[in-house]
């Protein structure tokens, strides 16, 4: 899913575009993409848009009256930027957004359609599209520590729920944890002061520097090429890989369709964390260290 280095990037590559041009068409083409029956889609037709912005993970095009289009691209929708008069191809496409300079093209890989249109009259009603989650960038110390500590759960869980951070997922917090030093299943309650100041300026830290690669990458084009996968990332989705700081092999924890990547020698002290499905099945054999994980490899291969 786009997080908020991805998206910031989509909305500031937008506002080149949009602002001030009207939009001569809305087309959806697959009627589940919209969730609201008022204003209509007809509504909008030659507006012009006067802003963009960002809440959380959605992007958010702002017309003329206090008209909003609020896109949530949930995990695998994507925006592109097409010609004008470009023909968008059905198999992929959800909506076309129609602009006298371009398209700006909603596509969702798979078959699940889980990315959305809200269409929104007024910022009261644009407020209830906020899941509520505070900006790291604007908290103080004190404020993000207040934040944290507000409700006890996993360091993971804190920072990637939309209700507490903004815009932070599962990419960034396992690049952030890494960062930081700090295990992911670390208790917010168990937290020292030091940690905590830590975990913030590493977050700010982290999610500018990767907000400002992401800008280098695209240039003046718009993005083409968004993925919660890249090569330069330190730990996630690099299980198995050496940590390019300690060089011991990352780690994951699975949990339904989540996955937390971690570097056991700069996270857990050498501690294995349990991956649920995987310590069910092996029960006491379960390593609990890299060199008893080592061992269990070792005796696998050799039975």
């Amino acid at each position: 899913m786009p997080e908020l280095p991805d998206v910031t990037v989509y909305v500031e590559q937008l506002r080149t575009r949009l602002v001030g041009h009207a939009l001569t068409k809305l087309e959806l083409f697959n009627p589940f993409i919209l969730r609201t029956v008022e204003p209509s889609v007809a509504s909008f037709a030659g507006l012009e848009v006067v802003g963009v912005r960002r809440i959380g993970k959605r992007v958010v095009l702002v017309f003329a009256g206090e008209q909003f289009a609020v896109i949530h691209l949930m995990i695998a929708g994507r925006l592109h930027w097409r010609p004008p008069g470009t023909k968008l191809p059905r198999k992929r496409t959800l909506l076309g957004f129609h602009f006298d300079d371009g398209i700006l093209q909603l596509t969702e890989a798979g078959t699940k359609r889980r990315a959305s249109l809200h269409l929104v009259a007024g910022e009261a009603a644009l407020a209830d599209h906020d899941p509520g989650g505070l900006d790291v960038y604007r908290l103080s110390s004190a404020g993000f520590a207040q934040r944290l500590r507000a409700r006890n759960h996993t360091l993971k869980r804190a920072l990637t729920d939309p209700r507490i951070f903004d815009g932070i997922g599962n990419a960034y917090s396992d690049e952030i944890l890494h960062a930081a030093k700090l295990s992911p299943i670390t208790w917010t309650s168990r937290l020292s002061d030091e940690e905590v100041a830590r975990l913030h300026a590493t977050c700010k830290a982290q999610l500018e520097a990767w907000t400002e690669r992401l800008r280098e990458r695209c240039g003046v084009e718009f993005p083409t090429k968004v993925t919660a996968f890249l090569p330069d990332m330190a730990v996630h989705g690099k299980y198995g890989r050496p940590c390019p700081v300690c060089g011991v092999a990352v780690q994951r924890i699975v949990y339904a369709a989540r996955e937390t990547n971690y570097c056991p020698g700069c996270q857990t002290g050498g501690k294995l964390l349990a991956d649920r499905s995987l310590s069910r099945l092996l029960k006491k054999d379960w390593p609990r260290s890299l060199e008893a994980l080592e061992t269990y490899k070792a005796q696998r291969r050799d039975s």
